[in-house]
């Protein structure tokens, strides 16, 4: 009978500990720090009043292009401005200009070529038709959210000519490129790591 007891004694302490190193555990916790991301973009549009073929400014929202009836002597309002989106990131701007009736404009202070340069938009070194807007510092302009810039205002026809032939479009692409990453860049380093080209 005392070597049931032990054994049992035994078998009570055997338990005891598989019950009390059962429930032994160390204290720990743990955390899941996570990143949110939201993706910067470079975001414009380019529009012009709306206008009637006599280039005079009608109701309305602006539009994409125009139809115009040239005659001698007449100015037009033509006012290519480009808009920076409200959410884009700080940004500079290119401007492609192929100006198809840059033969039939009267000369002088007037002329888009003119009212683009006192509009600080400036020729792109060896690159046709191309300009980039400068700052008052000689540098490429650096542009904000809701910027808007206008490219020219208008344009006049030669009074003495007596006809005109061979009439092209005035053709106008903008282009905007981040500002961050290109600081001290010229802007024909700009339009190159760009590949705008």
């Amino acid at each position: 009978m005392k070597k049931k007891l032990v054994t049992l004694c035994a078998a009570l302490a055997l338990c005891a500990t598989a019950i009390i190193g059962g429930t032994l555990a160390y204290f720990t916790d743990t955390k899941t720090a996570e990143n949110t991301f939201v993706v910067g973009k470079v975001a414009i549009t380019l529009d012009e009043a709306k206008v009637n073929e006599m280039g005079e400014a009608q109701q309305g929202d602006r539009v994409t292009g125009n139809e115009y009836k040239l005659i001698p002597g007449h100015t037009y309002k033509k006012d290519p401005t480009i808009h920076v989106a409200n959410d884009s990131e700080k940004s500079y701007l290119f401007v492609k200009v192929v100006n198809g009736i840059e033969a039939l404009e009267a000369a002088g202070e007037g002329t888009i070529a003119k009212q683009m340069e006192a509009k600080g938009w400036k020729p792109l070194a060896n690159v046709a038709n191309v300009y980039y807007l400068e700052g008052t510092d000689g540098k490429p302009a650096v542009v904000s959210a809701n910027d808007n810039k206008v490219i020219f205002e208008n344009f006049t026809i030669n009074g003495e000519l007596t006809e005109l032939n061979n009439v092209s479009p005035i053709t106008i692409t903008a282009y905007a490129v981040q500002a961050d990453g290109f600081a001290d860049k010229t802007a024909a380093e700009i339009w190159t790591a760009a590949k705008l080209a």
